[in-house]
């Protein structure tokens, strides 16, 4: 295993627990205490996978991911002391694809980097068969370039709503349960809650508001078709 996983964490114990856990594993691990760090290592030496601190001198962890995301789909896990629900959809809306709330269970994160790095590959691999667009009524995705425009125009999606529009797109009319979706989307070794779907659903809808994007009431959602 020689997967290269860069840590940007100020805290010196965290830093350690983390770094030695991963090496025990296989892992290349490079750590950062800045997210200006981070930037500098992404121009050099890019990493396969980010383990992201919120709370960062200088520039934060959100604007990080942000930066990161704008330039690549490399998985991002986000660790925090902040417990709030908003900051932790605020973290996945710019882009992570985890979060783990302080104090965290080594084996736990290391459990959440060896289901994340199977499902990217497995994502990585059944993407290429994949149309190069889909379209359906005015919403037209570019699977290739990963680009989603709405009435011809570009939106800024993340990658699970990329993820959850292209599936929906692709089976235009049927409704998908939220079981269905989540495992879709998150993978079938997620854990959390279906309240995911829910919080993606709401997420996309606020940002593309005429998307005849349906509830299904009891069961879950559909893209229904505009003709």
């Amino acid at each position: 295993m020689d997967n290269h996983i860069a840590i940007v964490e100020d805290d010196p114990n965290i830093q350690n627990i983390v770094s030695a856990f991963l090496k025990k594993e296989g892992y290349q691990v490079s750590i950062l205490g800045s997210a200006e760090e981070g930037l500098a290592l992404w121009k050099t030496n890019p990493p396969d996978m980010w383990i992201l601190d919120i709370m960062l001198p200088g520039m934060d962890g959100y604007e990080f991911c942000k930066k990161i995301r704008n330039q690549s789909e490399v998985p991002i896990i986000i660790i925090s002391a902040k417990d709030e629900e908003i900051d932790k959809i605020l973290g996945l809306e710019l882009g992570g694809d985890d979060y783990l709330t302080k104090p965290f269970s080594p084996r736990e994160l290391v459990a959440r980097v060896k289901r994340l790095f199977k499902r990217t590959t497995k994502n990585k691999a059944s993407k290429i068969s994949y149309n190069h667009i889909v379209k359906t009524g005015s919403l037209v995705l570019n699977t290739k370039e990963r680009r989603l425009f709405w009435q011809a125009e570009e939106q800024d999606v993340t990658t699970k709503e990329f993820d959850m529009l292209l599936i929906l797109a692709e089976n235009v009319n049927r409704a998908f349960s939220r079981e269905e979706l989540l495992m879709k989307v998150w993978g079938t070794d997620y854990f959390g809650s279906d309240r995911a779907v829910d919080d993606l659903v709401k997420r996309i809808r606020k940002k593309i508001a005429d998307l005849p994007l349906e509830t299904v009431w009891g069961y879950g959602y559909r893209l229904r078709n505009e003709e």
